[in-house]
């Protein structure tokens, strides 16, 4: 029994352990000036914010953290040629959610785009 329990645990160790260090990409180092959007909408809204998909293999990524106090990433998807990113709001406040447009997982940004989200 006590080798079982042993086992056991050191798979779910194992498990823990490997999903972290998978789960940390590069930080997205400085950006690029770019568009900003202001958002205003009330409680428990939803808000999509629209990427032009990248070419020659760059994406947008989240480049600075945003308040989760006021949104909830709730879905993304790819829609035609735009990276479609919805958000729901869960608090009051505001926040900016930035990205972005690299090459992979790399630090150099050659685009930037910043949505400012109030939330009276």
């Amino acid at each position: 029994m006590l080798r079982r329990s042993t086992l056991l645990l050191g798979t779910v160790v194992a498990l823990v352990l490997s999903a972290s260090a998978g789960a940390t990409a590069t930080p997205v180092g400085p950006l690029p000036p770019g568009q900003v959007t202001t958002i205003s909408t009330t409680g428990s809204s939803l808000v999509a914010v629209v990427l032009p998909k990248g070419a020659q293999g760059r994406v947008w990524r989240q480049a600075r953290p945003y308040d989760l106090h006021v949104l909830s990433q709730v879905s993304e998807a790819n829609v035609g040629p735009n990276v479609v990113i919805v958000f729901k709001t869960v608090g009051r406040g505001s926040t900016k959610v930035v990205y972005g447009l690299t090459r992979g997982e790399t630090r150099k940004a050659y685009a930037s785009a910043t949505f400012v989200v109030r939330v009276p």
